[in-house]
């Protein structure tokens, strides 16, 4: 949701901050602000938008940072962070639930707030508790929080940062020039050894250390690693958007992620596991989750074992029935999804083991699996998921593959699946031209049957997150019941058609459509269908049950052109985040 950073060291802290939250501006970008400790006062600078508009830099070397995705109150200037009351000033990255409750305690001592949000809560609860030491006050004020937070607070008394995390991911790093602490390791602009706060830890920063603590208070040691930015940092090289961009990544994407069946093969355990699975549990969220449905067709076809697909928010409140033999299987492309980590850590505690598909090794729910399938799509900026879904399907496809060896049923080659997709992006250019028919449609559909009827949710949810057109998708088989009554002239309708055997079938959607007026736009690889298509996007032909990882690639095309037609950024879509820290 938010992003946090915080620096203390030998260089000025204002432009360290600055390149930080540049970086996190995928998490949120509804306001933005820092402030900097310099002789014992704090100078702010808070902004509504983009960090970009921070033009000020105040000096001194101790400073934190936030990029705000609003959940409690309006994106203005007043509700920014980093907010501050007496003698402490704070950032925060997550949902406090019981703020209202703090609040009126607060308010009950006569104290006033100057903001909307739950955040400024923390810095009132920090002078409450302020004894002089500003680990043990942020240690107190936690014990009265219910829900989720990542912390970094500061005193104006002290040179020091305390962190706090819960439930939101916090990192800190030790460089030559000092210490950071971020919400992404991608915030930290140079070499540095970090460590990432489990639930429940604290930590303090100084320019040459950082100390860890546990829940209790007590000191503890925390293994760490190296970070090099230079093999990790995307640009955006001769691209427009980091969307664009990272569609072109896609064949790469594929590519890597194949590359990691062996090393499933390998893991005996996993392989132990899977020959005793009788029911897999797929949990996620948004496009994690239509990742999963195409799963599902994989796993069932090839395997033979029944999949259940379940939005993560969903299955902690109504989970299904976990039997002997059961395997859950977490997707969240972060890695710090809470929806998708509350129903993992729920899976565990039910006793049944969990498989993690992510594309962040050092993330939460990779901490809290047993077995973890790390996708290899690279960084992902834009906030629209698309190379990780790519990823999320071929590792979905290996994992089934894998299984139905386990089980000792007969293996569908994937074949040079990365080869087609650098075929299908060259092909898919010529949706650009679909884009105009789009702009003053009232909605738009997408249709399919099979596994083309997930693609056919996934384009619309890609349509609808970028561009704001109202868009839906359906089974092809639907459209009869319901969904033909929306159909008017003009109203654009894509249809997904990879399969043979379901073609006749599919058509019949096409057919309803074009005799009530709509435009269909059609993407298959067959050149013997369409006459009655406004457009045709042929594309290769896989294997039916792995085409999604192809199809899917003109419509995330689609909506990248459709949404610089309205003239929204692809990159950044209003009221929404890259990682969704908060449930």
């Amino acid at each position: 949701m938010c992003g946090i950073v915080g620096y203390i060291g030998r260089e000025q802290a204002a432009p360290i901050l600055l390149a930080g939250l540049k970086k996190l501006e995928y998490r949120g970008y509804d306001s933005a602000g820092i402030a900097v400790l310099r002789e014992g006062r704090f100078v702010r600078v808070r902004r509504e938008g983009s960090v970009r508009d921070l033009h000020a830099a105040p000096k001194g070397h101790i400073g934190i940072g936030h990029t705000r995705w609003a959940t409690h109150g309006a994106p203005t200037a007043r509700n920014a962070h980093p907010h501050i009351y007496g003698r402490f000033a704070i950032v925060h990255n997550g949902i406090i639930e019981n703020f209202a409750a703090l609040k009126a305690e607060c308010l009950a001592r006569g104290e006033r707030f100057s903001s909307e949000t739950d955040s400024e809560v923390i810095a009132h609860l920090l002078a409450y508790y302020d004894e002089g030491d500003l680990l043990r006050a942020l240690q107190k004020t936690c014990a009265r929080l219910t829900g989720a937070y990542a912390i970094a607070a500061l005193t104006s008394n002290r040179e020091e940062i305390a962190l706090a995390r819960k439930a939101s991911p916090l990192i800190v790093a030790r460089t030559e020039h000092g210490t950071f602490c971020a919400s992404d390791l991608y915030a930290i602009g140079e070499a540095a050894d970090f460590a990432a706060l489990r639930d429940g830890e604290f930590a303090l920063l100084r320019a040459d250390e950082a100390i860890f603590y546990d829940a209790r208070g007590v000191r503890i040691a925390k293994q760490t690693a190296r970070y090099c930015p230079e093999t990790g940092d995307p640009m955006m090289g001769k691209f427009r958007h980091f969307m664009r961009k990272e569609i072109s990544e896609i064949p790469a994407a594929i590519a890597k992620t194949a590359q990691k069946f062996d090393e499933m093969v390998q893991n005996k355990r996993f392989c132990e596991v899977l020959c005793q699975t009788e029911y897999i549990d797929i949990i996620a969220c948004g496009t994690a989750y239509h990742s999963g449905l195409a799963a599902k067709y994989v796993i069932e076809q090839c395997a033979g074992v029944r999949c259940n697909v379940t939005v993560a928010s969903e299955y902690r409140y109504a989970p299904p029935v976990a039997g002997k033999g059961t395997l859950a299987v977490a997707v969240s492309q972060s890695g710090e999804t809470a929806d998708t980590i509350a129903a993992a850590r729920l899976a565990r505690a039910r006793g049944v083991p969990l498989l993690s598909v992510t594309n962040v090794a050092e993330s939460t729910l990779c901490g809290c699996s047993d077995f973890v399938f790390k996708t290899e799509a690279g960084r992902e900026i834009g906030v629209a998921a698309t190379k990780s879904f790519c990823a999320q399907l071929i590792a979905h496809d290996l994992f089934a593959l894998l299984l139905a060896q386990c089980k000792g049923r007969p293996a569908k080659p994937l074949g040079d699946l990365a080869g087609m997709a650098e075929k299908t992006l060259a092909a898919s250019e010529a949706v650009a031209r679909w884009a105009p028919y789009f702009l003053d449609a009232r909605a738009a559909f997408f249709l399919g049957r099979g596994i083309d009827s997930v693609v056919a949710r996934e384009g619309s949810l890609k349509l609808k997150e970028i561009s704001y057109l109202p868009s839906e998708g359906y089974p092809a088989g639907e459209l009869k019941h319901g969904t033909l009554a929306l159909i008017e002239r003009g109203t654009p309708v894509v249809v997904i058609l990879t399969s043979r055997r379901l073609a006749a079938k599919t058509m019949d959607a096409v057919h309803e459509v074009a005799a009530r007026g709509g435009r269909v736009f059609l993407v298959t690889p067959f050149s013997d269908l369409g006459e009655e298509a406004c457009a045709r996007l042929l594309i290769p032909e896989a294997e039916e049950l792995f085409s999604p990882v192809l199809s899917v690639i003109p419509l995330q095309l689609l909506a990248y052109h459709v949404a610089l037609a309205k003239g929204a950024d692809p990159d950044r879509p209003r009221n929404l985040a890259k990682s969704v820290t908060v449930e």
